[in-house]
């Protein structure tokens, strides 16, 4: 019989949890599709995209709600560093409450949304919020449904590009696995500056690894009782942290706490919050100097034997990979891959059903209940 992440496949689909099992599980294989999509799209893109990045004027904002906004948060440094362009992470949640202080109705500006279904509420209104205030504002939507209504509204838009992520990255369960990984990886790609597509297929090879190597000791590690999760990352990881810390609570429905925060932060305030049914995973940068500071960290807090257990994913770490020195932007899909089957297992422990935590619909895959109001109404 089939296993997979740990379980047969009979037994994922008797528990509710085969859609998020396998869509954890075949990211390796979307990062390589992804790879052929970008090289097909590559002319068009450029085409696009023009010099924008390369003018100190342009305004490019990185949208999304959720974890698609975190998506913008973990790349948003790395493309910055690399254009004169100024490149923002503003969450839709954000842009539609203070919009005032981040558009300007003469920049010329680029807003790049990240959206699994491209059906969220929030998704839609940023986009026709910077139509009515932005004239002339570009669209570059990064999604994985081509029938949600993002991709649909821009399809006929001179002004809007929709770069499709492969079949299969529309997630069926209720978290965000692939899709996220996938919509990372091709901002990267698609905004880095000389980037080479071979690295996606370097990173499949190092996933399919990493999910072959370290499937026992994280089904192991989620298999223990746990009342609350610490995610630390530093630079572009503490968005990956985030992320991380979203993933567990999600699948647990709440009942593990998590919460997130860098290395040298967690110091000041945060670190209170560790008990002995605490779990604290570092996610460690590929950047020498950062992992300096992590490494004090670490021996603090096994000095201070209060946390139920520590454990180190990344560069050196307790789950590791012989990853290249890429910016921790570039390696954060693969140290996701860890986080994402934690909290699968964990799920699984709390007898949920993974795929879908909130049976009762208090919370749902793609958000209800928002009221968008008028720009101008207030």
């Amino acid at each position: 019989m089939t296993t997979l992440l740990q379980r047969d496949i009979q037994t994922w689909r008797d528990i509710g949890g085969l859609h998020t099992a396998e869509e954890i599980a075949h990211q390796p294989a979307i990062w390589r599709a992804l790879a052929g999509i970008l090289r097909n799209e590559q002319a068009a893109l450029a085409a696009f995209l023009g010099d924008a990045l390369s003018n100190p004027q342009q305004r490019v904002i990185l949208t999304g709600a959720g974890s698609s906004a975190y998506v913008g948060e973990i790349v948003v440094d790395t493309l910055n560093a690399a254009w004169p362009a100024q490149i923002r992470a503003i969450a839709t949640t954000t842009l539609l409450t203070h919009h005032e202080l981040y558009l300007e109705a003469d920049a010329p500006t680029l807003l790049v949304s990240f959206a699994r279904s491209g059906d969220s509420p929030e998704s839609l209104a940023a986009v026709e919020l910077l139509r009515q205030v932005v004239p002339g504002a570009r669209f570059l939507n990064i999604t994985c449904n081509a029938d949600g209504k993002l991709a649909r509204q821009g399809a006929n838009d001179s002004n809007t590009y929709n770069l499709l992520m492969p079949e299969g990255s529309c997630d069926r369960g209720f978290a965000m696995t692939s899709s996220f990984s996938s919509m990372l990886l091709a901002a990267l790609s698609v905004l880095g500056k000389d980037t080479d597509l071979h690295r996606l297929e370097t990173l499949a090879q190092l996933g399919d690894l990493a999910l072959r190597d370290w499937s026992a000791r994280v089904a192991q590690l989620g298999s223990t009782p746990v009342q609350r999760v610490v995610y630390l990352g530093s630079g572009p990881l503490e968005a990956l942290a985030k992320e991380a810390a979203l993933k567990i609570l999600e699948l647990t429905g709440g009942r593990v706490m998590a919460m997130a925060n860098t290395a040298l932060g967690f110091r000041h305030g945060p670190k209170s919050a560790v008990t002995t049914e605490s779990l604290v995973i570092l996610l460690r940068s590929s950047k020498p100097l950062a992992r300096q500071y992590e490494d004090d960290l670490l021996k603090e807090l096994q000095r201070d034997s209060v946390a139920q257990a520590c454990l180190t994913v990344g560069i050196g770490g307790d789950l590791s990979a012989d990853a290249p020195a890429w910016p921790d932007a570039w390696l954060a899909p693969l140290w996701l891959l860890m986080a994402q089957q934690y909290a699968l297992h964990q799920s699984a422990l709390l007898q949920l059903r993974p795929d879908n935590p909130f049976a009762g619909g208090i919370v749902n895959r793609v958000v209800q209940g928002v009221t968008i109001y008028g720009h101008d109404q207030f």
